[in-house]
């Protein structure tokens, strides 16, 4: 669950997610397939909560003082993770993995928190991290009726999203005048494609210093082998407090999770609140056959580039900062590739599409969906353009001066074509002297041989055209005019240009001429899309009205599970485990890396090992749920998000309580690390209420 950095090239993959195929395999044995609405998950919206379902399934419905201390207790943890308030004086809970690329900062000459972890014991040994920040929504309100009163008009589907956009913002300045909703940051959400609206308003925290941290060991125990596995044992939680204006720790009494490290039961029923990242479980049946066969493969062809050539570097000079990019990658790659496999699981696509097929024939004469996919049978073969040759890409695997090498040169080119301005036409030729100089090196031809080898793996645009791509890179960096000293001025003569003779210009006009074309070709159909998105979602609510949640934004939900056990592997994982489960780890691993640990922690009291360390629930989570409290009914906190197993991946698409389990941080073990190897009397107290 570990997504917090995302680059140019990551945003653009999930842009053109939205491509299908428009054929949809319909040879799946769709008969013996069950569907439910818990399909689409349990994220459940503050503003609507499923009330009556709590109730018929828990025997609870939470009051409006339960909803507003949830909700308030909870809290954003700066721009990628989820955390909440634990005690009266402003102690915020949150992941490890969440906390410790912002920690290395704090450390003090000859300190490393990654060895040696990280304990102020008091207030003022508290150290602050400057540019961090919580955030804690104080308002929410549906302001669907509003935006559609305001967006009711004829007009183009570009149209209607431009007068969507324009009603948001001016409700935003409108709730900025308003008693209580003044001072606040204010985000207007966007639900089922344009279904319903919600504003929010938060509080920002920006006074926030560091309490404990546990060493990476603990915090990385087991690391990449046992992520996204179950059972596990992880301490993966860090201590931050959140300060006033006045420099005091703020007063938090009337919001804040009481802390229970018992209050972990099977069967019990638990709730999740935090800010899941994002999901696509309303995408059609074709756009998913789309993502299964070239959007995800593409993807991870990407990131195992990535890895290879991240370990090769940390394997020539090793740092701290270097391993931590190898894990963030190795988690997508991780993810991704369980998305992939549920993608491939017949049961699985065979729910998406039985699901769609229960709604297309309640809404009988609807084509949004043939439409929907019809409207990208002139993009499907666009799509490893947009994703591969992007000239924004920053990833290791990327040819970085290749690519603006090409780009410069195939602009240089439309200038000519266009008769620009001698002053544009002369910068431009200066940027490409430039990017000429850094351009041929060994590094950089391996990259750009790897690249054009795995483009010409997915695009029918093939510019190797059968020849070996180290072979075919070496004689483009030979033969080219364009990439030879001597030369250059001659390759950048604008009739040789306008010939497009030269190997690298031809290159240049054929890769990056298919990228804009996709770009455009995407663009171009983007309202008619969403519009139709819109209209699948409107053909949900005619059958389940809107008791379904909407896809994950990255902003607070309540999601409801219970702690349970499960099958796999040919028997059955325990609801929770202990430090006996995770010394056994280490001891069977010879102490190795990731299964090491600090000498600290190697001669255990009795009460530690006995100590619970993680559980498992049936609450729905997803990338951005890091760092999530678990709850129980009683308002207290009984666990700490951090993960969830390898079956949960799926999770992306569609959501499946069966096997699909989260991994938490038992609080009860969180106590036992604290109090036996820690010795973190005031913290102990302050947790516990003594």
């Amino acid at each position: 669950m570990k997504f917090r950095k995302m680059y140019l090239f990551t945003l653009l993959f999930l842009f053109i997610g939205n491509l299908s195929f428009a054929q949809v395999n319909k040879n799946l044995p769709l008969g013996e397939i069950e569907v439910s609405p818990f399909d689409f998950g349990k994220m459940w919206t503050f503003e609507n909560l499923p009330l009556d379902y709590f109730e018929k399934t828990y025997g609870f419905r939470p009051s409006e003082e339960w909803i507003e201390s949830a909700r308030m207790s909870s809290l954003r943890f700066a721009s990628w993770c989820s955390a909440s308030f634990v005690s009266p004086s402003g102690l915020i809970m949150t992941n490890h993995h969440c906390s410790r690329d912002v920690v290395t900062a704090l450390q003090k000459d000859g300190e490393s928190f990654e060895k040696n972890g990280f304990v102020a014991n008091g207030y003022d040994l508290e150290r602050k991290a400057e540019g961090l920040f919580v955030e804690q929504m104080v308002q929410a309100i549906d302001i669907t009726a509003e935006v559609k009163k305001r967006t009711n008009a004829a007009g183009t589907d570009a149209e209607k999203l431009e007068l969507r956009g324009k009603a948001l913002e001016a409700i935003k300045e409108e709730y900025s005048k308003k008693k209580g909703w003044n001072g606040l940051r204010l985000q207007a959400v966007t639900f089922y494609s344009g279904g319903k609206f919600s504003l929010y308003g938060y509080k920002k925290y920006e006074d926030i210093r560091l309490v404990l941290i546990p060493e990476g060991d603990l915090g990385y125990f087991g690391g990449d082998p046992d992520n996204f596995t179950y059972p596990r044992y992880n301490l993966d939680c860090t201590f931050w407090r959140a300060y006033d204006e006045d420099g005091k720790p703020l007063d938090t009494s009337k919001n804040y999770f009481k802390f229970n490290g018992d209050g972990i039961h099977e069967g019990e029923a638990v709730f999740v609140v935090g800010n899941p990242g994002s999901t696509e479980r309303y995408r059609t049946a074709a756009q998913l056959k789309y993502d299964r066969d070239v959007r995800f493969p593409i993807r991870l062809k990407m990131m195992g580039n990535t890895d290879r050539l991240l370990r090769k570097r940390y394997e020539a000079e090793p740092s701290e900062d270097l391993m931590n990019e190898i894990f963030g990658n190795a988690n997508g790659l991780k993810a991704f590739g369980g998305i992939l496999k549920g993608l491939k699981d017949p049961m699985l696509y065979g729910r998406k599409q039985k699901m769609e097929n229960k709604i297309r024939a309640a809404n009988p004469g609807l084509d949004y969906w043939d439409r929907l996919a019809d409207s990208y049978a002139d993009l499907e073969k666009l799509g490893p353009s947009l994703m591969m040759m992007n000239p924004g890409r920053r990833d290791v695997a990327s040819p970085k001066a290749s690519m603006s090498l090409m780009f410069a040169v195939y602009e240089f080119g439309q200038q000519i074509k266009n008769d620009a301005s001698k002053e544009d036409k002369e910068k431009s030729k200066n940027a490409i002297k430039e990017l000429i100089k850094t351009i041929d090196t060994s590094l950089e031809r391996q990259l750009f041989a790897m690249l054009l080898n795995d483009y010409d793996q997915f695009s029918s645009d093939h510019p190797l055209k059968g020849i070996d791509a180290t072979k075919f890179v070496d004689n483009l960096f030979d033969s080219s005019n364009l990439l030879k000293g001597k030369k250059l001025k001659k390759g950048l003569k604008e009739k040789n240009l306008k010939k497009a003779k030269d190997p690298f210009v031809k290159l240049s006009n054929q890769i990056a001429g298919r990228f804009f074309k996709a770009v455009q070709a995407f663009q171009s159909t983007g309202p008619t899309r969403r519009a139709l998105e819109a209209q699948v979602a409107n053909a949900v609510f005619n059958v389940y009205g809107s008791s379904l949640p909407p896809d994950a934004t990255f902003t607070l939900r309540l999601a409801d599970g219970v702690v349970k056990k499960y099958e796999y592997n040919g028997t059955v994982a325990p609801f929770k485990t202990t430090y006996f489960g995770m010394y056994n780890r280490y001891y069977s691993n010879d102490g190795k890396f990731p299964w090491s640990l600090p000498e600290k922690w190697l001669n255990p009291p009795m009460e530690l090992l006995k100590a619970p360390l993680n559980y498992v629930s049936t609450n729905d989570i997803i990338g951005g749920n890091s760092g999530s409290p678990m709850i129980n009914k009683n308002l207290e906190a009984v666990g700490l998000i951090f993960d969830g197993n390898i079956e949960s991946l799926p999770g992306n698409f569609i959501f499946d309580d069966k096997v699909n389990r989260t991994v938490s941080v038992h609080a009860g073990g969180i106590l036992a690390a604290i109090k036996y190897i820690y010795k973190a009397d005031e913290l102990y107290n302050e947790l516990t209420g003594k």
